[in-house]
This record gives C-alpha cells, structure tokens and sequence, in this order.
C-alpha cells in the first residue's frame, strides 16, 4: 500500500471510528507524541491531547451525535505529514474538513482535525469535447 492509501484508509477509520461511536480506535488514531489540535464547528481549538480526546468522548458518547459520511476525499503527502480535505455530510448540512496526519509508529495518526460549513461548492468542471 503506498503512502496516500495509507493515509486515505487512515482518514476513514477516523470516519469509521465517529460512525460507530468507537471512543477506543478514535484515541488509537489520534498521535502520542507529536502536538494535536482539533478544531470542531463552532468550538475554540483543543490543543492538548486530554482536551481533544475529551471532547470525542463527550461528542461519541451522546445520543445526540449526528451521523455523519465522508466524501470527495483528496490526500497530499508531504513525507512524514500528510492532508486529507474532505466534505462531511450531516443531517444538518455539509462541512468541509481537512484532516492532518503524521507518520508515528510506522501508522498514520491525526494530529489535526477541522471542520466548518460549506457554503458554497466548488463549480463541477465540464469535461471538454474536441471533434475528431
């Protein structure tokens, strides 16, 4: 598996992990010893790994917790970093994300996470037709 589908089937495990309300493979994926900072919709950022796994325990473990899918997803791999951007789709609408990970371990791990509404979508691009 080369890097990018690594750090892809890493970012939806995190999805994987908010879906089934899976606090233990949520703090599996975030890091241990690089910096973490984790920036949900309408929150001051969390920049403490306590803060930050407190915050999913709290959102995971609440019957409230929206469903949520991901998709569009788009990775750049920086070497030991890389981004993943992605839309969040929720009952309420859709959010945009970018997830950051960093090798630690030989497994990609997240470091940080945002999410805010999308207002406005990105224009479809049309596919260009030459005669032959």
């Amino acid at each position: 598996m080369n890097d990018s589908d690594a750090v892809l089937a890493a970012n939806l495990q995190f999805y994987h992990a908010f879906t089934t309300r899976d606090v233990d493979a949520m703090d599996w994926l975030w890091a241990r010893r690089a910096p973490v900072v984790c920036v949900h919709p309408g929150w001051p950022p969390l920049a403490e790994r306590a803060a930050v796994m407190e915050s999913w325990r709290g959102i995971l473990s609440s019957p409230e917790a929206p469903r949520i899918a991901c998709y569009d997803e788009r990775v750049f791999v920086y070497g030991d970093i890389a981004l993943v951007v992605c839309e969040e789709e929720l009952e309420g609408g859709t959010l945009i994300a970018s997830n950051w990970f960093v090798r630690e371990d030989d497994a990609w791990r997240i470091v940080h996470h945002q999410a805010g509404q999308l207002v406005a979508r990105r224009p479809t691009r049309q596919t260009s037709v030459r005669p032959n």
